[in-house]
């Protein structure tokens, strides 16, 4: 059974038209099953029609396997620009990878530059010295050493060999770090495409593995070793929250209480690192403001204590920020990873918006900070209004962050330029100078 390659852009289709690779393609029961979970969780979109199937990707990057069928799904920026915001958001080094991240290529996939990064935070880690502790070891030894148990020894009756019972304290590498990391490198060099690469990422695991203890990787083993993270520990958590990325976007369940996917592959959703890359943008940038992430509006919505016969918890509505000066409201703000300059606005996204705009007083303002690449994109706004009088009565906004200025802008790092663009992120194109005297 040949395979049939499809690659696409983040949010691009390919449909089955004749002649195409996808023409009369049949997948097979398990994959269609596999299809459809994506289908309903929102990763891929996959619909089966007489010519083949047509695949329609959404936020999710990465490359995946469905029966003879293997999509591989790219961001819309590449290279430096990717690679430099993404060690933005997440707080990673600027660790020189021991190849060039080869992202313009059609054979390399997303998961390929989270395995480089942690190849060289794993690199990194080793030249430095791994993190060890004391750990308390009870043996019997011909060449003493630490505090001879003379308890047990006279339990034993005395000298009946020429071994002594002992208690030391040697420094070990095998902790709970160090095990994570051992995981997190098999873990990579399975998900990777890259020949060289897994094989470097195996060296780098033999290296562990004579000293540190193999552990099957589970969410409460990740819990353990983010709790386990202090002022002396903290050069791990690069490659911890790499590790944290790698295990959720394959989709392995990782106890057995998660009901999360299995998927045939590897798949990144974008809005995460979107809602991160801003949060941290906007936190740094915006001086004299506060900014809340996934704020709760608590007295918006309420059931009726009367008409609430299931008892069901009132509705939260979490807008992604929300932008404080003095305790009070600036701006609400929304996230999407979808490019609504050359994309058309959905539906959900509106009324979500519009929820948030309504929930202020009159005349409120949310806005949706969306990611884009063309340079003539500008912002834009929906009036609500009144549907009998046509009065204005709250307004959605929709504001374009253009990636590449943006990762020029973090490169630059001047305070000035990085203030003005918050600037324009949090209170829109034509009044972020007016905000300024707030």
């Amino acid at each position: 059974m040949s395979v049939v390659s499809i690659d696409l852009l983040e949010w691009e289709r390919c449909l089955p038209e004749p002649g195409s690779w996808l023409a009369g393609v049949e997948l097979e029961p398990a994959a269609w099953v596999q299809a459809q979970a994506l289908t309903r969780s929102g990763m891929l979109e996959v619909a089966d029609l007489r010519q083949g199937p047509v695949v329609q990707a959404t936020s999710f990057v990465g490359r995946l396997q469905l029966g003879q069928i293997r999509v591989t799904v790219r961001p819309k920026i590449t290279g430096a620009p990717l690679l430099g915001l993404f060690r933005y958001a997440y707080g990673l080094r600027n660790l020189t990878l021991f190849k060039t991240v080869g992202q313009d290529h059609v054979e390399d996939a997303f998961q390929d530059l989270l395995c480089h990064q942690l190849a060289a935070e794993t690199e990194e880690l080793l030249a430095r010295g791994l993190h060890r502790t004391y750990r308390r070891v009870g043996e019997t030894l011909a060449s003493p050493r630490g505090r001879i148990l003379f308890a047990e020894l006279a339990r034993q009756g005395g000298l009946a060999s020429a071994l002594l019972p002992c208690e030391h304290y040697p420094r070990l590498d095998d902790v709970r770090l160090n095990q994570v990391l051992l995981a997190g490198l098999k873990l990579a060099a399975r998900l990777t495409s890259d020949l060289a690469l897994r094989a470097h990422l195996r060296r780098l695991a033999a290296r562990l593995a004579d000293r540190v203890a193999a552990l099957k990787l589970t969410r409460e083993l990740l819990r353990q070793a983010r709790h386990d993270l202090n002022r002396l520990t903290s050069t791990y958590q690069p490659a911890l929250t790499l590790i944290e990325l790698l295990a959720e976007a394959e989709g392995v369940t990782l106890d057995e209480a998660s009901a999360g996917l299995r998927l045939p592959g590897f798949l990144f959703d974008m809005n995460r690192f979107f809602q991160a890359l801003l949060s941290r943008f906007l936190r740094e940038n915006l001086p004299g403001y506060v900014v809340q992430d996934e704020y709760r509006i608590r007295t918006m919505m309420a059931y009726r204590p009367d008409r609430n016969p299931r008892r069901r918890r009132d509705p939260e509505p979490r807008p992604d920020y929300l932008i404080l000066k003095h305790g009070q409201p600036a701006a609400m703000l929304d996230a999407k990873y979808r490019d609504l300059w050359n994309r058309d606005l959905p539906r959900d996204m509106l009324y979500q918006l519009a929820i948030y705009a309504l929930s202020q007083s009159e005349g409120g303002l949310a806005a949706i900070l969306y990611p884009t690449t063309d340079p003539s994109a500008r912002e834009a706004q929906i009036d609500i209004r009144h549907p009998q009088t046509g009065h204005p009565r709250a307004s959605v906004s929709l504001r374009p962050v253009n990636l590449l200025d943006l990762y020029e802008v973090i490169a630059d790092r001047r305070p000035e330029r990085r203030s003005q663009i918050a600037r324009r992120m949090a209170f829109g194109s034509d009044s972020w100078l007016s905000q300024g005297a707030l």
